[in-house]
């Protein structure tokens, strides 16, 4: 029997460790976001996926900030973090998306990430460096930097697991901190706002950060109109296993440590680097 004829129980398993990207326009009602949350990551459980990343500010969104941010913040131990560990128990697989947090004592919100996974509930978190206080935007009047905290890595089917945000793909400095902390993966979601060349920007930035740290990448963006969408799954060698179009979706693809040993005996590139990384 050929493979294209064989059942599913058949057929030979896929390599690796399955991870998916979910593209979802996150609103203004936490309740809401994670119903899509839950569909999605139904979806991407049902089809292999050990792991997926859903965009920024996944909790609550409107496309200008404002006091609604503020309303929709929550502590890291707040409603939108306990259901996600509970989806990722019921389900069995790594959660990985973007949070409006609460930053006591100010007037304004933090922009983080959480991964929960299904055994011990949040394993990692990482609270947005370099906001987006450009093409016009002014993310800082409404979010609190993150601080120059060690990279929180978190490990899942065999591989190491790190965090960043959207505009941080700007600034390489990020990742390599990141694969110098030992990340085999980095995890992106991100609000890539639509303009004029920012999908090339995207495309071009996201695959730099995979080759130069001959990691994987699993960006998640929102999907038009107000996001760029394409979010996708990139290779240590520049490689797309999956990408996402302009609207709500997901991409799934297979992660295996082999690739990148392989990729890196081929371009020694972290090796043979004569700088390192350090804050200002």
């Amino acid at each position: 029997m050929s493979d294209s004829a064989a059942s599913p129980a058949e057929r030979e398993p896929e390599p690796g460790f399955g991870v998916a990207v979910a593209q979802f326009a996150p609103g203004p009602v936490p309740s809401s976001n994670l119903v899509e949350i839950t569909a999605l990551a139904e979806r991407a459980a049902a089809r292999g996926a050990g792991l997926v990343v859903f965009p920024e500010y996944a909790n609550a969104f409107t496309p200008k900030p404002g006091p609604e941010w503020l309303g929709a913040a929550e502590p890291l131990g707040g409603p939108f973090v306990t259901a996600l560990a509970a989806l990722a128990e019921r389900l069995g697989i790594h959660l990985v998306a973007g949070l409006l947090e609460t930053a006591p004592g100010t007037a304004r919100v933090r922009n983080t990430v959480v991964a929960v996974s299904p055994a011990d509930g949040l394993v990692a978190k990482y609270r947005k460096m370099h906001l987006y206080d450009a093409f016009g935007q002014r993310e800082s009047e409404w979010v609190e930097p993150g601080g120059l905290d060690e990279p929180e890595l978190f490990e899942a089917g065999g591989l190491r697991f790190g965090l960043e945000t959207c505009y941080d793909a700007r600034f390489p400095e990020v990742s390599r901190r990141l694969v110098d902390a030992g990340a085999d993966v980095i995890c992106m979601p991100a609000e890539w706002v639509r303009g004029p060349l920012k999908e090339a920007h995207w495309r071009t930035l996201v695959t730099a950060r995979a080759i130069e740290n001959t990691v994987y990448v699993l960006a998640a963006d929102h999907p038009a109109p107000v996001g760029a969408g394409n979010s996708m799954i990139v290779d240590p060698m520049g490689v797309e296993l999956a990408t996402v179009g302009e609207g709500r979706g997901l991409g799934i693809a297979w992660v295996d440590a082999g690739r990148i040993r392989d990729v890196r005996r081929t371009n020694p590139a972290l090796e043979l680097r004569r700088f390192t990384v350090v804050p200002r």
